[in-house]
């Protein structure tokens, strides 16, 4: 959407790769390098910025914004086909249509876990999940008793 996402993934990502740097001038049987290497590399494999086949440190410095940013639910919603494109997978975040598990999501920047991502739908209260039909939806159906609606419904019967 703006600027601001990118540099906040940008400063995210430059800690991240300092903490992988600093690990790396240590000994390679440093208790410190062992044990903060492979928290880093859990966390990076979890979020799934790295792959199972991807545990060293020297994959970490590899690692880029787009990568980060193809993580988050924006465009994981839109990859995924639920919107029919950025601008729109954003629009249902914020309007609380996607659900990441059991809970709704509305932040667009959430970034999806490895285990996480089969989880990404429609809500179930949404419209779109088998909620509550919408506002026009609803005025349809009941004013006229289904101008818009009994198209449909006359169309099925034949």
């Amino acid at each position: 959407k703006n600027k601001r996402e990118v540099w906040r993934v940008n400063y995210a990502l430059a800690k991240i790769r300092t903490a992988a740097r600093t690990l790396l001038t240590l000994d390679e049987k440093s208790e410190q390098r062992m044990f903060q290497g492979d928290a880093l590399l859990r966390r990076m494999i979890r979020l799934g910025l790295l792959l199972e086949s991807e545990k060293k440190l020297d994959y970490v410095l590899g690692l880029t914004t787009a990568k980060i940013m193809e993580r988050r639910l924006q465009t994981k919603v839109f990859k995924l086909g639920l919107a029919k494109s950025i601008h729109h997978a954003r629009t249902l975040i914020r309007q609380r249509h996607i659900r990441v598990g059991k809970q709704i999501c509305d932040i667009p920047s959430f970034l999806v876990r490895l285990d996480s991502e089969k989880h990404i739908d429609f809500a179930l209260t949404s419209p779109f999940g088998g909620g509550r039909p919408g506002r026009v939806r609803r005025k349809k159906a009941a004013s006229g008793g289904g101008k818009g609606d009994g198209g449909a419904a006359a169309d099925d019967e034949d």
